[in-house]
């Protein structure tokens, strides 16, 4: 079922390169341990850059944008020309992702994925092989041939855009895509939609039952399941979720950390496993939302999220905020003393952490 899809090859983690990471942490001036995730941090981007101590100096943001169909049935609290209006804003610099991006040092590549008003493609990363998608609870969202096109448009980005920079952070707008995140968590971990739907863009019931009934109305429709990932992509998913799928897979590919945003970008990675089971152990959870299908969609992909500040805005801002941990763990191994530098007693190596 994967060969309308042209997939590169990813390469397993150095395991060398995470021993050495974790034998220098050893020597640094800090009781075993004591710094906690940063030091697995450190040792895990050390094992997928392939070097005992990478750095974080440029990092991208790939925020991918699109339109829903599944949005005309009300299940956001605003309407479908707000996707535009944002990607405008994105461009412009002026949305949250901008400011937090600047923070981390990271560039944000915006890329029109699938937006029906293409007033701005002149000042964005043009992607799109269709005006937005179809509404998942009619028919498909959109065809095979488009959706594996869009994955191999986001694996080529990666390659091309991404492959100067030292690690690669997911960002997403789409009104109505958490629509087809819940659909898609569904289709590919085997929850009930009553477990993956959530307020979105904070819904009251009315609009809740609506979004509900549409991902039960779209999975009864297609029956979409992992044994097809690219079928169910298709089927209820969305072009930026597909494109940055894509983003995953060529980012792997060439050794890049891929820090997750919120729930779409999740969803995306879930397609991304599936198709390309190595991507796994390149992902990094950069948060977790309020949605409550997005645990269960880090559950499926064995990850631990870094932050939880009950965020819910997407466009990669969670993904941004971890970036700037990323770097400082990065720093960690370069700029501190050892205890032989420091000329620290090395007894001090085997005291442990408080409880």
């Amino acid at each position: 079922m994967l060969g309308e899809l042209r997939l590169p090859e990813i390469p397993p983690p150095e395991e060398r390169a995470r021993a050495e990471a974790a034998a220098h942490h050893g020597r640094l001036t800090k009781p075993a341990g004591a710094l906690g995730r940063l030091e697995d941090l450190a040792i895990w981007a050390a094992g997928v850059r392939r070097h005992p101590r990478p750095k974080v100096e440029r990092s991208v943001i790939v925020l991918a944008a699109a339109d829903h169909g599944v949005a005309t049935r009300g299940v956001s609290a605003y309407p479908s020309d707000v996707t535009a209006q944002m990607l405008a804003n994105f461009i412009a610099g002026g949305a949250a992702v901008n400011v937090l991006a600047s923070h981390a040092g990271a560039e944000v590549h915006v890329v029109d994925a699938g937006v029906r008003n293409s007033a701005l493609d002149a000042a964005a990363h043009v992607a799109k092989v269709r005006e937005g998608s179809d509404d998942m609870a009619l028919g498909p969202a959109m065809s095979r041939d488009e959706a594996a096109a869009l994955v191999e448009r986001g694996i080529a980005c990666a390659l091309e855009h991404c492959a100067a920079a030292d690690a690669v952070g997911l960002g997403d707008m789409g009104i109505g895509n958490t629509t087809a995140a819940a659909a898609l968590t569904s289709a590919l971990t085997g929850a009930a939609p009553a477990q993956t739907v959530g307020r979105g863009t904070g819904i009251d019931d009315a609009r809740y039952a609506l979004k509900l009934g549409a991902v039960r109305d779209a999975l009864a429709l297609h029956a979409p399941s992992g044994a097809d990932p690219l079928g169910a992509l298709a089927c209820v998913g969305g072009c930026e979720i597909a494109f940055l799928a894509g983003v995953a897979i060529g980012s792997a590919a060439a050794s890049l950390p891929v820090v997750l945003d919120g729930y779409p970008t999740t969803a995306a990675a879930l397609v991304a496993t599936a198709l390309s089971p190595g991507v796994a152990d390149y992902l990094l959870a950069g948060h977790v939302s309020a949605e409550p299908g997005h645990r269960i969609a880090l559950a499926q992909l064995g990850l631990e999220p870094l932050l939880d500040l009950r965020m819910r805005l997407g466009e990669g801002t969670g993904a941004a905020l971890a970036l700037s941990l990323l770097r400082a763990a990065l720093r960690i191994p370069h700029e501190m003393a050892t205890f032989a530098s420091a000329g620290v007693s090395t007894a001090a190596a085997e005291l442990r952490p408080e409880s």
